[in-house]
């Protein structure tokens, strides 16, 4: 995944907008000021930090060693940094950062996301 695909693949989710509350580097994606992706696009190898169930995060990290990791500057248990730069297959990244959306969707109070379900 190109660092392009990976923020026009982050900000095709509903009411998602990219910030920059770090630094110019670091972009931040957010539903309804919710974080739920967080990268460097220029950074080699490209990783990006994604919102996981904690069952599954400790699955992943012992099927991809070294590809998904406990979260970097994250909670350990809920986050995983995912190398996206080709090694995982695509389909899986996008399926993680599909995860972390909903993750952090099912978390907003039940109007917001009422909000986010209306066209």
């Amino acid at each position: 995944m190109t660092p392009q695909e990976l923020r026009a693949f982050c900000l095709s989710f509903n009411a998602t907008v990219e910030d920059f509350p770090f630094n110019p580097e670091t972009s931040v994606f957010k539903v309804l000021g919710k974080l739920f992706a967080l990268t460097n696009l220029d950074a080699r190898p490209l990783t990006v930090n994604l919102k996981c169930d904690p069952d599954d995060a400790v699955r992943l990290r012992g099927e991809y060693p070294g590809l998904i990791i406990p979260g970097y500057h994250m909670n350990k248990r809920h986050w995983n940094t995912v190398t996206a730069d080709g090694e995982l297959p695509d389909r899986l990244v996008r399926e993680l950062v599909e995860d972390s959306y909903d993750l952090v969707v099912a978390g907003l109070p039940r109007a917001e996301r009422l909000r986010l379900d209306r066209p």
